[in-house]
Parts: C-alpha cells; structure tokens; sequence
C-alpha cells in the first residue's frame, strides 16, 4: 500500500491493511485462482513488501484464515449470545446467521473447508480442524445448556448439518437450506431434551 509523503511507515497497519485487502480476492478467486504477481498488482504491494510482512504467499494464506476463522466463529457467538437463554433459540439463531451469510452474493462456501481442499498442507489442514473445533465448541455448549445426555455427540451431528449445509447452499441453490438446516437441528436438539442427562 503506497505511503503517503511525509507520513511514517506503521508495519501493523500495514500488515493489516494488506491482510483486509486480500481476504475477499482470494475467497473470491480460491486460493490457487490467483498469483502473487496479480494479487500484488491488485492490492497495490510489491512483492517484496508482501514476503517482508508474510514471507510467503502460504503465510498470507495462512493469516487470513485464522483471521477469518477468529471473526466467523465471534459472529456466531455473537448471535447465540443475543438469542437469549432459550438453547432452542440460540440454535436457531446459528441457522438463521448461516442462512444470511449463504445469501450474500459474494457466498462461496467455508474458506476453511476450501482451502483444506485446495492446499494439502499440514498449517491449512491444522486451521482448518481449529476452526471447526471452535464450532464443535459452540454447538456442544448448546447441546449441554439443552440437557443432552451426550452433549459432545450432539454438538458433532450439529456440526455436521453447519458444514453439510454450508456445502449445498455453496453448489446447489442456497435459498431455504439454512431453514431447513435448522429444522433438523431443532428436531435433533429437541430429542436429545427429551432423553435428557439421565438418558
């Protein structure tokens, strides 16, 4: 990013700036959709200044799924949190976050789950495993509020529905699934209240 004269150069920022840049080209593009050299020209950075603040393509490949990882997760948490105390609510509201981000025009699947398909390599597959651990964790908090005698095995079929639902709505038509996501979801919480912890 060029720098303005007279203004001082803030390596954070830079980074940071660079990093917000290239987020929505390489979920856009996939990660192997687009090189350094066009990546570069479009986010206005040398190469040079790219390796100096990522050393490599792969570690902004990197950055920017923890990063999306840590942002994604906070927003679901958030709308659990503002569902009230309900875990049918809370539930449903993860459903009904889904179903917004699926009808966003610029939807193009799990970035996590594209890049472990794009890039077999150990740090991607690892970040990609944490994220869905952080969304494991989320529905198993759920599945324990709701009473679920197994609350981890719960937490795993939601997670589940999350992921397979995410993968229509990303190759099939996207309208209805988090709906009908969330009805299975429900239907499965529901059962798991029933059997309670005593099973």
């Amino acid at each position: 990013m060029p720098v303005p004269k007279g203004s001082t150069i803030d390596p954070a920022r830079t980074r940071a700036a660079i990093l917000e840049a290239a987020t929505p080209m390489l979920y856009e593009r996939g990660l192997d959709g687009i090189g350094v050299a066009e990546l570069c020209t479009r986010l206005g950075v040398s190469k040079e200044t790219l390796y100096r603040h990522f050393g490599t393509k792969d570690g902004l490949v990197q950055a920017m799924l923890e990063a999306r990882s840590e942002r994604v997760t906070r927003w679901l948490a958030e709308a659990v949190a503002a569902a009230g105390q309900d875990p049918a609510d809370q539930l449903a509201a993860v459903f009904d976050a889904l179903q917004q981000w699926y009808d966003d025009p610029v939807f193009r699947g799990c970035a996590m789950l594209n890049a472990a398909a794009q890039h077999h390599v150990e740090a991607v597959r690892a970040i990609t495993a944490r994220h869905l651990d952080r969304y494991l964790e989320l529905l198993t908090g759920i599945a324990g509020r709701a009473g679920a005698a197994d609350p981890h095995t719960l937490g795993r079929q939601l997670l589940m529905l999350v992921e397979g639902a995410t993968v229509v709505a990303a190759y099939q038509e996207a309208s209805g699934v988090g709906e009908h996501a969330r009805q299975a979801a429900l239907a499965l919480l529901s059962a798991a209240a029933r059997t309670g912890p005593q099973g």
